[in-house]
């Protein structure tokens, strides 16, 4: 690995005024933030937001516009997302007004056991195996939204899809880029290339690229809808697939599985309420951060001042400590939330960060135990409904293994399974892996402000508070603070059992000035080069309360933006 000892590069923003109420200061931003009245969708691919908006000029809610450029995105942007993934979201209903949270993932077979498994040597769960396999959650959980929050049938939703995937959609640049990189990792793994190798080969930018099986299937689902998926056809299909390669999947398994509407998680950070969905997820870390880092005042310590990164990269290790010792689903274990969430024990813990040094290994603290690869999307709607949505394979392609006669693989979120029987997230039948998905939504004194998300494995809390940093703390606007350079912390303390040794390893994007990485570097810390993508992929919404229009923000180091009418 390489020392970023490099200058970095130029801001392309200098001073921006960003508006009367907020300081002037060096922003970057790539384009403009998206304005208008009636509805908003933003997500990682143009042509799936243009589904979102077509819906919502339909008279769609924006539920009826997530669940459409969720399934166009399977289709565009299969390195990411697809029906045999999982899903969360949250739902601001201003029918209610109030915030639904479900969470759409999946469970472990009922035949897959800790003594099944083949261990890697490090002890955990072989990713790109059938042991990483759970029943995909995607389906039911777009089924549950539409029949509390639809307003026009399931087949109009996924019409749009269904003949992009006969005709072949253009694979877009950075879409086109992973797809090539996946070549390597899957292409040998059953089924990947019939289905996702045309010619051979990974689709080249620009490329048409069609999938008319996955048409097929989800025709089948916007005929039977749930059952669509979870029996018949394409239930007794993965099943088959299941039993030729080594998988546990059976038809019970697939039948068995639900959905669970749950209540969303919040704290206050500087007069706003930031809310999370609870575990299995790991949405809880990015308001553990928070908590932590509203005992300091950043906006005076300043982005400029090593001391500013430093900090927020501490902050994170002490979080995800507390996630890999804790988090799991709360069927099986007791998540110590409330202990988690208090602000005293916030105090306590950041008082444990040595402002002169990186840590190398922390010991997990003790809250008070209490009776605790993907894309993202949000869409808004002329009535006040929000939804912040987001799914995935988890690690790109998922397993890599693929049902070729449903056009679509099976993802591995059973990898974040521990192995070791006494850990919280121990895989057990019918349990559900630690996740890392996270949509959020901000709120202030109970008005819905903004739904968003930053996607990207273990770097959705940290983008999630960086992201709320920017704005809360510096007064970024809502584009402004997706395209800021941002940090990636890599190495901490793993739900799957690995513990950090050495302090991780630090990655910044090349907006970080260089003397600020000479003196993150004098502090211990290992800076090493990654690329855009490993940034995350951020989406957003915010909703001005007195005047309801919405702004929109997307992520400029993917291929996607925000569309509005």
């Amino acid at each position: 690995m390489r020392l970023l000892l490099l200058a970095s590069a130029c801001l392309l923003g200098s001073s921006l005024v960003l508006g009367a109420d907020r300081p002037v200061g060096r922003a970057f931003a790539t384009r403009s933030p998206v304005l208008a009245r009636h509805g908003m969708v933003a997500a990682a691919h143009p042509l799936a937001v243009q589904v979102g908006v077509d819906v919502l000029k339909q008279g769609g809610s924006a539920v009826d516009a997530a669940i459409a450029v969720n399934a166009a995105l399977g289709l565009v942007e299969p390195v990411s997302c697809g029906v045999g993934g999982d899903l969360f979201a949250i739902v601001w209903d201003p029918g209610t007004g109030k915030l639904w949270g479900l969470n759409g993932s999946g469970r472990a077979p009922a035949a897959l056991t800790i003594d099944a498994v083949t261990k890697e040597k490090d002890g955990t769960i072989p990713e790109h195996t059938p042991f990483a396999w759970t029943v995909p959650g995607c389906v039911d959980g777009w089924t549950e939204l539409h029949a509390r929050f639809g307003r026009l049938p399931l087949k109009t939703l996924l019409a749009p899809t269904i003949a992009y995937a006969r005709e072949g959609v253009p694979v877009a640049q950075v879409i086109a880029a992973s797809w090539a990189r996946a070549v390597g990792r899957f292409g040998d793994k059953p089924g990947f290339a019939e289905v996702f190798m045309p010619g051979g080969r990974a689709p080249r930018e620009g490329e048409p690229f069609s999938n008319p099986a996955l048409a097929a299937t989800l025709e089948t689902v916007a005929l039977g809808g749930r059952d669509g998926y979870y029996r018949g056809r394409v239930a007794e299909a993965i099943v088959a697939f299941s039993r030729r390669v080594g998988g546990f999947f059976t038809l019970d398994d697939l039948a068995a599985h639900r959905s669970e509407w749950v209540t969303p998680l919040s704290t206050t950070y500087r007069g706003h309420t930031v809310w999370e969905l609870p575990p299995n997820g790991q949405g809880l870390a990015a308001l553990e951060m928070l908590n932590m880092l509203e005992e300091y005042d950043l906006k005076g310590m300043g982005r400029d001042n090593p001391d500013f990164w430093h900090l927020l990269v501490e902050i994170k290790k002490l979080a995800y400590e507390d996630r890999a010792r804790f988090y799991a689903d709360p069927v099986f274990a007791a998540v110590p939330v409330a202990g988690l969430l208090d602000k005293g024990y916030a105090r306590r813990q950041a008082a444990r960060v040595d402002m002169r040094r990186a840590a190398r290994r922390l010991e997990p603290s003790n809250p008070a135990l209490r009776d605790g690869d993907t894309t993202f999307l949000v869409t808004a709607d002329g009535r006040g409904q929000m939804v912040a949505l987001i799914q995935s394979n988890y690690t790109g392609f998922g397993s890599g293994y693929v049902v070729p006669e449903l056009g679509f693989g099976i993802h591995n979120r059973g990898a974040l399974f521990a192995l070791d029987p006494g850990h919280p997230n121990a895989l057990a039948p019918g349990k559900r892996p630690f996740h890392t998905i996270i949509p959020a939504f901000v709120t202030r004194d109970g008005v819905p402000l903004m739904a968003f998300g930053v996607m990207g494995g273990d770097m959705q809390p940290q983008g999630h508070v960086q992201v709320l940093v920017n704005l809360l703390d510096f007064g970024m606007n809502l584009q402004e603070a997706g395209d800021a350079a941002r940090f990636y912390h890599t190495g901490s303390s793993e739900p799957t059992g690995t513990m950090m040794e050495d302090g991780g390893v630090l990655h910044l994007e090349s907006g970080v000035p260089f003397e600020i990485r000479q003196e993150l570097l004098r502090r211990s810390h290992r800076l090493v080069e990654a690329s855009g993508i490993s940034f995350g992929g951020y989406q957003a919404i915010w909703r001005d309360p007195a005047t309801g229009v919405y702004t929109g923000a997307s992520e400029s180091r993917k291929d996607g933006c925000a569309m509005g009418y």
